[in-house]
């Protein structure tokens, strides 16, 4: 009997564990871009999927950002079906079209193409192939950004239909499954222009030269605690935020007497409900709008991205979309 690498075992064990609980018959697919990760993953689908009573598909996405991506997507697309996965897709999407830098354009474009495919096909769920290194490069962005907690709490392992099995495994060992299998190496990946690249390839070597082994690691395990943290606080705002509402929107003295941890998060969540983009809403915006609840000494209504105003009156602060202004015609 042929030996099953460890690292091979280490990832289907991984990929079974997130199929656990999913209806016999479902379709399940993998999120594949032809990189050792996400081949790795496909290969331990294609194995473990059967056995569990499942149906196992896979999409590729083609962004269109370099010259030969749609035969690149074609032969990730073959080697899907000759794992056996089916059905097999290939998404084309134009990331140079949606809204933000490259990196979030990408991502953007991705996860649309992703929901379309998964809901024309009824998928119960997507596979992607994160890794722990992913998770801690994630991290690391964050903290460079100054983010707060639900930021640092990096990629969920479940987050509705997208599971990520691999967030436990080092890119070493996953890539290590991958051996034996055609796979491909975005030269974005490599790019300096990249943030991601950066912290990937300087960065966190840095940090372990200096720290020692385990940054990583370490940076992985930090995003699960917050994560829990960031769950929690998320929950007592959304209880807190229905107990401020009042007709003419939220009452203040609820809203003071909250931790300011709290506070915050009811506060965003109100300004985004009000039609402020999230994309736009910053810490520092949410702050602004705080200071109307905390040190109110009389200002004005305070615009917030999106058209939104807000304003404190009579101990109620009111936060509604503003009608867009138009030049006045001569009469």
């Amino acid at each position: 009997m042929t030996r099953v690498a460890d690292e091979v075992l280490a990832v289907r064990r991984a990929a079974r564990a997130a199929l656990d609980g999913l209806a016999p018959g479902a379709l399940v697919l993998v999120a594949c871009s032809g990189g050792p990760d996400s081949v790795a993953l496909a290969v331990a689908l294609a194995h473990e999927a059967p056995r569990a009573g499942l149906t196992a598909g896979g999409v590729t996405v083609d962004h269109g950002l370099q010259p030969g991506s749609p035969d690149r997507a074609a032969a990730v697309a073959d080697q899907l079906r000759t794992l056996g996965l089916d059905p097999v897709e290939v998404a084309t999407v134009d990331a140079t079209s949606t809204a933000g830098g490259p990196e979030a354009a990408a991502r953007t474009a991705r996860y649309t193409a992703l929901d379309a495919v998964a809901d024309r096909l009824g998928a119960a769920a997507v596979l992607l192939g994160h890794t722990l290194d992913d998770q801690a490069e994630t991290v690391l962005l964050g903290l460079a950004r100054g983010s707060g907690a639900r930021s640092l709490a990096g990629m969920a392992a479940a987050r509705g239909r997208y599971l990520r099995p691999l967030l436990g495994l080092s890119r070493a060992v996953v890539r290590a499954a991958a051996d034996g299998h055609a796979t491909w190496e975005d030269p974005h990946n490599a790019d300096p222009a990249f943030a991601r690249s950066r912290a990937r390839h300087d960065a966190l070597p840095a940090l372990e030269g200096a720290l020692g082994p385990g940054v990583a690691a370490a940076l992985a395990r930090t995003a699960d605690l917050l994560r829990d943290d960031a769950d929690a606080l998320d929950e007592w705002a959304a209880r807190a935020l229905a107990a401020a509402t009042v007709d003419d929107g939220l009452d203040v003295a609820v809203l003071a007497a909250l931790p300011a941890a709290v506070r915050t998060r009811v506060l965003r969540r109100a300004a985004l409900a009000a039609g402020s983009p999230s994309s736009a809403l910053g810490a520092a915006q949410v702050a602004r709008l705080a200071r109307l609840v905390t040190d109110w000494h009389g200002q004005g209504p305070l615009d917030l991205p999106g058209g939104v105003a807000a304003s404190r009156v009579c101990g109620t602060l009111a936060l509604s979309r503003q009608p867009r202004r138009t030049d006045r015609r001569p009469s």
